[in-house]
């Protein structure tokens, strides 16, 4: 799941983004609202994590955006100072999911955006389904014939991308934004190492990974010689 932080104060942006991290989390931080919206922009959010006190803006515009966004909202956390009964219904009201007060934990705040992330409506609950192999999309689990098939986060993130577009080539830069963060540092065979891993989980499901040399990778299950 790929989570978006707004939030100007830089070590806090530090602290929040380093532990969601290292919770499996592939996280995108940045301190401005220009910055924010140059992030929606460039790729697909499971949840906001929204500062309201920006340096070249309010944060509560960046809200409103996300609410009427063509593609649909993106589940928000607003995390702030703003402790005014006004501001919190304000936020609320205004289409945030929750509403944290600073200071706040970081543990707490990662149960909260596993709740909201787990509200009706937040993300699809679509169970997709290729060959033998079962992915549900909300629970990010995948099985066969009734046996779950352990994942990692990253593992599971390229076979959602591959499994909603099953048959379909997937191409290497929209895997890519798929599994990692836009600092994060990515090696060139990372994507590879990470598609030959899922392949091995794979086995007996009775689908498998395609390589289109320079191009992506299709999922498809047996039989189907389709490109």
């Amino acid at each position: 799941m790929r989570i978006l932080v707004v939030e100007d104060h830089p070590a806090l942006r530090e602290m929040v983004a380093g532990h969601l991290g290292r919770r499996g989390f592939a996280v995108d931080a940045v301190a401005t609202a220009d910055a924010a919206r140059g992030a929606l922009e460039a790729a697909a959010y499971d949840a906001l994590v929204l500062d309201l006190g920006l340096p070249d803006g309010d944060g509560m515009a960046i809200l409103r955006e996300v609410q009427s966004r063509p593609a649909g909202p993106v589940p928000t956390l607003i995390v702030t100072a703003r402790d005014a009964l006004g501001d919190r219904v304000g936020g609320l009201d205004g289409g945030a999911d929750d509403y944290i007060l600073k200071p706040f934990d970081l543990i707490e705040l990662e149960a909260r955006i596993r709740a909201v992330l787990r509200r009706p409506g937040s993300r699809p609950c679509t169970v997709l389904r290729c060959g033998g192999l079962e992915f549900d999309t909300s629970r990010r689990e995948a099985s066969v014939a009734g046996r779950v098939v352990e994942l990692t986060r990253r593992e599971s993130d390229l076979l959602d991308a591959l499994v909603r577009a099953a048959g379909r080539i997937v191409i290497r830069d929209v895997l890519e934004q798929s599994l990692y963060a836009h600092d994060e540092a990515v090696t060139p065979n990372a994507l590879e190492a990470t598609v030959s891993r899922l392949r091995k989980r794979l086995a007996g499901s009775g689908v498998r990974i395609e390589s289109r040399r320079g191009i992506g990778y299709r999922l498809a299950a047996d039989g189907d010689a389709s490109a």
